[in-house]
């Protein structure tokens, strides 16, 4: 019966002694080198060091050890076709190859010199793997520590890996090597064009992928075709119950979440169709919810909601009350829960922890990538009179809301909800105009907000018409004294931030 061999060689050694004795018990021959070798002999396991099965010793600081004919030959060896070569040059097939690789992307984000994180990029593994992957008919290659059942298995039944199950943990090879080297082409080439040690570049090429790819009914419309990928954030969210989540649903939930994240003290958003149309904060969720969706009900209708609290029986109820698409929170009591299933297509989602990461949006033949780095804004009140403590705060929740809502945009607020939400138009007047068209309570002594700078004074007109006492912008038109003057002119109060919040 012919000896079979497995190379063991991992960074990562969750499961390997237990995978290693199971094959020990099959009759496995065990190949090892470095840590992974001394952690099987530790455990009693039988093991040959690379370097003795190669004749060949490991060098310069363990750089080179597995790179040798006597292992290539063995995972690349096709059984039939290269039988006498590998007899020729005594080159053992090596039936089974289980590897995972220097973390290099985890030690990138250690601040490390650049000589200390070159040494995180492997070589040999990526090698052995590569070729183990592309001769899957005759090497079984292993690279994820949750496949080790799957051998393990096999070793229990006597049956051998069937060639779709070959082919998978081969695809799986490829897939973590383009990610691999993604992440090192990212790291290197945003180090080199970056400026200075504090500095963050985007490098000339960019590698990204996303994992765990699962379809969805369809995309924005019935003719599209559509995919979600991603295992954390948003695309990762645990969902509770209700239909499977739709391409709108995911965009909806993603902008509410973020605007969600802009409070830390009791708070509701509503969107709908990636606009936010009610925004509220309060002593408790309930009342803020109930405030969020008493600003625009219509179009709270079909939306889908996120607090930043728990959401518990009561809530549940009055959002059970009308028809939300998802509501999403960090958490549900049992009550909460048992109540929603009373809306048994409304999805219930349980928020995670955001995901810090470039945003990357297709155009023809291409992608745009960008960054949000922490954003400091500068107030500066630039009229005759200082906004008061309520104007201020009003002003705070108002822009807030801005930075989240498509351009151009025209946020009416008080201090604890978006009164008037004009978004997406093409005028920054008609955005004011449709903020106060749809606001249901009064505008009266009320702060506005508009994502970038007033070219002209009429948009303050408007809104100083309707109400508004105070007025906070980015500033930096070639026209700011006349609106300066138009603001003195009427009373209201206005500050500069300095910062646009255009969102396209």
């Amino acid at each position: 019966m012919k000896q079979k061999r497995a190379l063991l060689s991992v960074w990562k050694k969750d499961g390997i002694v237990e995978l290693a004795k199971k094959l020990e018990n099959a009759g496995y021959e065990l190949i090892s080198s470095g840590g992974t070798a001394q952690a099987l002999r530790q455990s009693g396991i039988c093991v040959t060091e690379v370097s003795d099965y190669t004749g060949f010793p490991e060098m310069m600081d363990g750089r080179v050890k597995t790179l040798h004919p006597r292992i290539h030959g063995g995972l690349l060896g096709r059984l039939g076709i290269d039988d006498a070569v590998m007899e020729k040059h005594d080159i053992p097939s090596i039936d089974l190859l289980v590897v995972n690789l220097y973390p290099f992307e985890e030690m990138s984000k250690q601040a490390l010199p650049l000589d200390e994180l070159i040494e995180f990029i492997d070589i040999g593994g990526p090698a052995m793997i590569r070729a183990a992957a592309k001769n899957y008919k005759d090497t079984i290659v292993v690279i994820d520590p949750g496949d080790y059942s799957l051998i393990a298995e096999s070793l229990s039944t006597q049956h051998e890996l069937s060639l779709k199950d070959r082919l998978k943990l081969a695809a799986k090879v490829f897939s973590a090597m383009a990610k691999y080297d993604g992440e090192i082409s990212n790291y290197l080439g945003a180090y080199l064009t970056r400026e200075d040690d504090s500095s963050f570049s985007m490098p000339p090429v960019y590698s990204v992928q996303f994992e765990c790819g699962r379809s969805l009914r369809y995309g924005e419309n019935p003719h599209q075709q559509a995919m979600v990928y991603g295992t954390s954030g948003i695309a990762g969210c645990a969902v509770l119950q209700g239909k499977e989540m739709s391409y709108n649903n995911y965009l909806d939930l993603d902008s509410c979440y973020h605007l969600l994240l802009e409070f830390t003290e009791p708070a509701a958003v509503i969107v709908k169709h990636n606009n936010p149309c009610g925004v509220a904060t309060g002593k408790d969720v309930l009342k803020s919810y109930l405030c969020a969706r008493d600003i625009d009900p219509e179009s709270a209708y079909g939306s889908v909601v996120c607090v930043n609290r728990e959401v518990d029986e009561r809530l549940a109820e009055e959002i059970a009350s009308t028809f939300v698409e998802i509501i999403a929170a960090p958490s549900f009591s049992a009550q909460a829960l048992e109540i929603c299933t009373q809306k048994e297509n409304m999805r219930v989602i349980v928020l995670g922890e955001p995901i810090v990461s470039p945003e990357i949006r297709s155009i023809d033949g291409g992608a745009l990538v960008q960054r949000t780095p922490p954003i400091v804004e500068n107030w500066k009140v630039v009229t005759e009179r200082d906004p008061s403590a309520a104007e201020e705060a009003a002003m705070a929740l108002a822009m807030k809301v801005c930075a989240h809502t498509k351009s151009n945009t025209i946020i009416f607020a008080d201090a604890t909800r978006a009164i008037g939400i004009g978004a997406g138009q093409m005028s920054r007047v008609d955005a004011a105009r449709i903020a106060i068209q749809k606001a249901r309570f009064p505008l009266t002594g009320t702060a506005v907000a508009s994502d970038a700078f007033l070219p002209f004074p009429d948009t303050l007109e408007i809104c100083n018409q309707a109400g508004a006492t105070a007025l906070v912008q980015p500033g930096g038109s070639i026209r700011d004294a006349e609106v300066i003057q138009a603001a003195n002119k009427v009373g209201m109060a206005m500050v500069f931030t300095g910062v646009r919040h255009f969102k396209h």
